[in-house]
């Protein structure tokens, strides 16, 4: 805690949006001494991507800093961004993985850059908008599933470090989307009927092919399928995802089946295609392997455990068996899972609190 205050100094990630925006005015309320920063990560001066609208959401966290009667700063984080989250990515795609930029942003720059800053600044942790909660537990700070299931973001948390989670606040993660809405109606904020934006961590409404074309040349190679039969092509590997029904270009079949993507082969530039109904389905898997796995329990399981995960941010938890092994771990899961890419993330879960995450191999 400062010196200067009785209060926490807490450092608030002002998006210009209403979530982040009711966060500042919540935490003010629960006794922090509340400033606000705008990251700016990313500029997207000519419009090449699309919408980005950085410039209107800086005016936005600004208004709404005015209104509660906090500090507003800009933060300049473009090159740590760039190294740590823009690289990530475009390497990720490059080797035919399909990695999540808003996980690894959370880590790396909101709990990570912004955090050191703020840590370096004087402040004692670091607020968000997100959808999740965090409390004291026997064993340190817990993570836990955001009251509003349907908003819940618990899952882009899953991969931070402990030493971050114990500085990290969420102070509308006990409340519903549309009591976050009313909350900011109630006290007048500027923002507060601001549509929710779309789109990669802090970059804004961006297409990820859009943004990844700017970066990874096209790489053109056949479309085929199981029994090798070339069907078509693609226009590079990096714009398909395991499982993926729409956008390959290649027509239904006579019974009206769709082709989904499911392999890609990096040696020989393939995409490799088939219908859903052919049996054993390819893209359903009963056990995966995981790495990089980070824990938020101490000390990690050495013995197998029973759990469930989330595959994906929209996927309900299911129950799976975590079994460690010398790479990092296998799950067996209780029912076939869909689609599991390599590079994508999956996070663990003992009910509503999550104990770590990891990287599909």
């Amino acid at each position: 805690m400062s010196a200067n205050s009785t209060k926490p100094r807490l450092l608030l990630a002002l998006s210009g949006g209403v979530d982040s925006a009711v966060a500042a005015w919540r935490a003010r309320e629960q006794g922090y001494a509340v400033e606000a920063a705008y990251m700016k990560n990313w500029i997207n001066e000519e419009n090449v991507f699309g919408n980005c609208p950085w410039m209107q959401d800086i005016e936005d966290g600004r208004a709404v800093a005015d209104h509660l009667g906090i500090p507003f700063r800009v933060l300049n984080f473009m090159e740590e961004y760039r190294e740590r989250v823009v690289a990530y990515l475009v390497d990720g795609y490059s080797r035919g993985l399909t990695p999540n930029p808003d996980v690894m942003c959370n880590r790396e720059m909101k709990f990570g850059v912004l955090l050191d800053w703020a840590l370096e600044n004087g402040f004692d942790a670091v607020g968000t908008g997100h959808y999740c909660r965090q409390e004291p537990g026997p064993d340190g700070a817990r993570l836990l599933e955001g009251t509003d299931k349907n908003k819940d973001q618990s899952y882009f948390l899953c991969m931070i470090r402990p030493g971050q989670l114990e500085r990290a606040r969420f102070p509308i993660g006990d409340l519903l989307k549309p009591e976050v809405r009313k909350l900011a109606r109630k006290v007048g904020l500027p923002n507060a009927d601001k549509k929710d934006s779309q789109g990669i961590c802090f970059i804004g409404e961006v297409k990820i092919n859009d943004f990844l074309e700017k970066f990874i040349p096209e790489q053109p190679g056949p479309i085929v399928n199981l029994d090798g039969e070339i069907l078509g092509e693609h226009k590079g590997l990096h714009r398909y995802t395991l499982g993926q029904r729409r956008g390959i270009g290649i027509p239904s079949n006579a019974d009206h089946e769709f082709y989904v993507v499911v392999a890609k082969r990096m040696e020989r530039n393939e995409l490799v295609v088939a219908f859903e109904s052919r049996r054993p389905d390819p893209i359903w898997h009963g056990q995966i392997d995981l790495h990089q796995i980070s824990w938020l329990v101490s000390p990690p399981p050495r013995e197998p455990l029973d759990l469930q995960v989330k595959v994906r941010y929209r996927d309900p938890r299911v129950p799976a068996r975590f079994e460690p092994t010398s790479q990092g771990g296998r799950l067996v899961f209780a029912e076939p899972q869909r689609a599991l890419a390599s590079g994508q993330i999956c996070a663990l879960y003992l009910e509503d609190r999550v104990i770590g995450g990891g990287v599909y191999v």
